[in-house]
């Protein structure tokens, strides 16, 4: 019970951010983010979105799966702050709240990480 209650909130965010916001109902803002970013590079910022959003839609079913919690962890960490970093070195103009979105992205750093040390076969060890 309680490892649902910690899962879902975390896979319901990579599910709405990736499926819903890059692949399904494309937001606006996240193409334009994505936009700033490649300005320098010749790669399509269409299909580099759906890229991300697939990738971030996989997460969601990992996260689901309950399969190697702390390595799944460890990969949204990166990926977030990989994400939270390229954006504000090449987006930043492009990004409404700066601010918010590293603070509202270390809470759900947070999360995940609670979901990785949850009660589990997968994290019998450190």
């Amino acid at each position: 019970m309680v490892d649902m209650f910690l899962l879902v909130p975390v896979a319901l965010v990579w599910l709405y951010q990736g499926l819903w916001s890059k692949l399904l109902a494309v937001s606006p803002s996240q193409v334009e983010v994505v936009k700033s970013a490649l300005r320098w590079t010749s790669l399509p910022p269409a299909i580099v979105l759906g890229t991300i959003g697939a990738v971030e839609t996989l997460l969601a079913v990992w996260v689901l799966s309950g399969y190697r919690r702390r390595l799944a962890a460890t990969v949204q960490t990166v990926l977030l702050a990989t994400m939270n970093a390229g954006g504000l070195i090449w987006a930043r103009a492009s990004i409404p709240d700066p601010g918010g979105m590293v603070v509202n992205n270390l809470a759900f750093v947070a999360l995940i990480w609670c979901v990785a040390g949850s009660i589990g076969p997968s994290n019998a060890r450190p």
